[in-house]
């Protein structure tokens, strides 16, 4: 065993692995979680990981029984009330909730739960709406319908102070911070709050941003002396009712609703045991549900109804009056298989097994220095607030030793490279990640017109974070899990390789090493179609605005509008292209179509349609072509596209839209349908150099493949040879043949250099070599490798017949 699991054991034995369990947690990996061989799975607080011993249960429940619609008196439907009746029962034994007390009412998922709350609750403009800073968007949604009703709604942030020496040993007193009132109506804020009217208290259980776990005495303090929390509030004398999104913290410690009784609690099934998605439950007080107004009704909901007047009676009990239509019976027989591990190890177990990981990880995360003495890693949520205790979830952000941030998008990329599976972001929670990250309004309301939104890849804007990395653990995990990710945070944040020392420096000038170097122009690659197969050309003409005459003038669409890739169309690598200009032909070839397209761009084919489409933030003008075209490139690709041609784009163009000291790019030019640049030129012996090295890191027992890596693996315009690897990084301007090109900086990779597809026609996918890069060529959170180049026409006009380049000319880098 190596050492360092022996002191996580000696300071975690007893919490850990399920000692007492009928199986310890390699016995569980190794039976029911084969599938996670290779794989960290760090995102539990998103969606734990079903057992494969639990699906194959779930299968042979389904085959050897039937389940038929409840809303019968058939046999079948017979056995299937009883089942969901158990799988009430389950949810409710799960909270300690009497049914004397509760209803067990399942919908769609927590989110539909709120919102069922939401639009039934009672609002009045003497209602109100509070909840804490820290609430998933689901809960803050309700706000919507309070103030829609007219009522008012302001969240709070409550922190807890302990004292010692008091009768009964301690005693906690409260500090709350009010937020600003939210209204629509004016009008009604005139109107004194009476105490007839209906209010409601939202809070999580455990907050899924920071995995704080809030103190459920928060339920009797609202309840019984709301003036505790609302001091000086005009909504104290309302009657308060208690909403806990129980969705994230339910896991690992579900409410005791024998202890707090909350009116309404939320839960998800997938957070819980992996299986079944799309079920969840609102757990509702009954003398509270009674109080909830439903507007529709629908099959399983009425007793009676007629058609064609104004007629119509409920049902009675709250399960049935609120599950609209067919419940998702099936899920909710698969309930029970998921409860049966859960019980077998039970949740104090599992609470204790997954917060030793917990602590191991944010315990070791503190202690990561850089060489400076700087720390590496921000946690959040080590607060005042009223939290109890955390849950199993670490959320944080990573800094450089210049205390420059590094990025969660970074994180994550890297992250995936290394086979860890992780969470970035805000995770959905405004409120705490703007707590967290001191982000104020005026922060988010920038980030966003900056064109920051939710899921994109904006993690650093004007020097702070927009959002931060979480891992989470769930019932299945184990030391191993953790401890790769803290080797890979150690490995790739702090112990990065000094590429000085490697004998490369990236981006900086490389005239001491040019020498008496020679390169020359070794290939040119033009690509007609966006992301499909490019072909090679002894010489061709440059345009006189856009790079090589006709590089990426054509795309593919969907019907939708969206532009097709290869990010997203694998199968596009496999459509070949040639063009013959004497012609004025595009000839087009797909191991999917018996016949080769033939597409005249100068006459044919075109049907005279012209329309706007946008790509990376531009528009363009472009060319539609006859439905033969279309159809011919559907059965490609196998789904249904259209062909489009470019007319024009002029623009200014930014390489990051969020502005940059260090890799800001203004360029005015002329683009066809390229990302970033009318040409990419990569390096031959830049290369080779990194086969090398996939090659050895590979030997070393890394992930990928150890094949040769071809330049054509990065779709480069221009291929050279010559001199040391990686001179280009220094390049300013260059000169091959007699054409004066700029060098725009080094291009950022993506995974798509680890697809590539064999020569058996399949497409095959790995960690290389991109993970390879990323441990030499990477800086600010992108991994370079080629250079950009722009065409600086300096040929008068008239001479366009000087316009060619020619492979074997000799390439002159650096020159004035």
């Amino acid at each position: 065993m190596e050492a360092s699991k022996e002191a996580f054991l000696r300071e975690f034995g007893e919490h850990y692995g399920y000692p007492n369990g009928p199986k310890t947690i390699d016995e569980i990996r190794a039976t029911e979680f084969k599938r996670l061989d290779g794989l960290v799975y760090l995102d539990h607080a998103g969606a734990t990981m079903y057992s494969e011993l639990q699906m194959e249960a779930i299968f042979k429940d389904f085959t050897t029984n039937v389940y038929g619609n409840p809303h019968s008196q058939s046999d079948t439907s017979s056995s299937t009330s009883d089942i969901v009746r158990e799988a009430r029962q389950q949810v409710l034994d799960y909270c300690k909730a009497s049914p004397k007390d509760y209803s067990c009412i399942f919908t769609s998922g927590a989110t539909a739960a709120l919102k069922l709350v939401g639009e039934a609750f009672p609002w009045s403009c003497q209602s109100c709406f509070t909840y804490t800073m820290e609430n998933h968007n689901s809960v803050l949604g309700i706000r919507e319908y309070a103030l829609d009703q007219g009522a008012a709604a302001f969240a709070i942030d409550v922190e807890e102070t302990v004292h010692h020496g008091v009768s009964n040993g301690t005693a906690a007193s409260m500090k709350v911070l009010q937020y600003q009132v939210q209204r629509r109506n004016e009008a009604s804020s005139l109107e004194e709050p009476t105490g007839e009217a209906y209010n409601l208290f939202a809070f999580p259980s455990e907050c899924n941003f920071s995995g704080l776990r809030f103190s459920l005495d928060l339920v009797k303090i609202i309840k019984e002396d709301p003036a505790r929390i609302l001091e000086g509030s005009p909504f104290c004398n309302g009657r308060w009712m208690v909403l806990i999104d129980a969705a994230k913290g339910s896991a690992t410690e579900p409410p005791d609703l024998s202890l707090y009784p909350a009116d309404f609690v939320v839960m998800s099934f997938y957070k819980l045991f992996g299986y079944p998605t799309g079920l969840g439950v609102l757990i509702a007080r009954n003398d509270a549900s009674r109080l909830l107004k439903k507007t529709y009704f629908s099959g399983g909901t009425v007793a009676t109804s007629i058609a064609d007047i104004d007629f119509v009676r409920r049902r009675k009990s709250v399960e049935e009056l609120f599950e609209d239509g067919t419940i998702s019976f099936l899920s909710i027989a698969s309930v029970h298989h998921g409860f049966k591990i859960l019980n077998s190890l039970t949740v104090s177990a599992i609470s204790r097994h997954t917060a030793s990981l917990a602590w191991y990880v944010r315990k070791k995360l503190l202690g990561l220095r850089h060489e400076n003495g700087a720390r590496v890693c921000t946690l959040y949520g080590d607060s005042k607030a009223l939290f109890h205790d955390f849950g199993p979830t670490v959320s944080f952000n990573l800094k450089r030793s210049d205390g420059s941030w590094s990025g969660y998008r970074e994180v994550e990329k890297l992250a995936s490279l290394s086979g860890i599976q992780l969470r970035t972001g805000c995770f959905c929670n405004p409120g705490a990640c703007a707590k967290y990250l001191g982000l104020s309004h005026l922060d988010l309301r920038s980030n966003f017109e900056a064109g920051h939104v939710c899921w994109d890849d904006h993690d650093i804007i004007h020097e702070k974070p927009t959002g931060a990395v979480r891992v989470s653990f769930g019932y299945m995990s184990t030391f191993e899990d953790a401890k790769k990710f803290i080797d890979f945070v150690t490995s790739s944040f702090i112990a990065l390789p000094n590429w000085i020392e490697s004998g490369y420096q990236l981006m900086q000038g490389s005239e001491s090493r040019l020498g008496a170097a020679s390169f020359y122009l070794k290939s040119i690659t033009v690509y007609p179609i966006k992301s499909c197969a490019g072909f090679n050309v002894e010489s061709w003409p440059l345009s006189t605005t856009a790079g090589l005459l006709h590089d990426r003038e054509w795309v593919l669409a969907s019907l939708s509008g969206e532009i097709l890739t290869q990010k997203k169309v694998p199968e596009m690598c496999f459509i070949s292209t040639f063009i013959d200009l004497d012609k004025g032909i595009l000839f087009v070839e797909s191991p999917r179509c018996q016949v080769k397209l033939p597409i005249n761009f100068i006459t044919d084919s075109c049907n005279g349609g012209s329309e706007q489409i946008k790509l990376n933030g531009q528009r363009y003008e472009v060319q539609s072509y006859k439905n033969e075209v279309n159809i011919w490139f559907s059965n490609a690709i196998g789904r249904p596209c259209t062909l489009f041609r470019c007319f024009s784009s002029s623009h200014n163009f930014c390489l990051n839209k969020i502005k940059s000291a260090s890799m800001r790019r203004e360029v005015q030019s002329v683009l066809n349908f390229s990302n970033e640049a009318q040409f990419l030129l990569i390096s031959e012996e830049s290369v080779s150099d990194l086969s090398h090295r996939v090659s050895t890191n590979v030997q070393k027992g890394a992930c990928g493949a150890a094949s040769q890596i071809s330049p054509m693996r990065f779709r480069p315009n221009i291929v050279i040879s010559g001199g040391e690897p990686y001179a280009e990084d220094g390049w300013k301007i260059l000169k091959i043949g007699n054409k004066y090109f700029t060098s725009l900086g080094g291009c950022n990779r993506c995974q798509m250099i680890n697809i590539v597809h064999d020569e058996a026609g399949l497409l095959q996918k790995s960690n290389e070599p991109l993970a390879t890069l990323a441990s030499y060529r990477r800086m600010k959170g992108k991994i370079f490798f080629g250079i950009l180049l722009k065409y600086e026409r300096s040929e008068p006009v008239g001479r366009d017949g000087d316009l060619w380049l020619q492979v074997g000319q000799d390439v002159h880098p650096n020159v004035s």
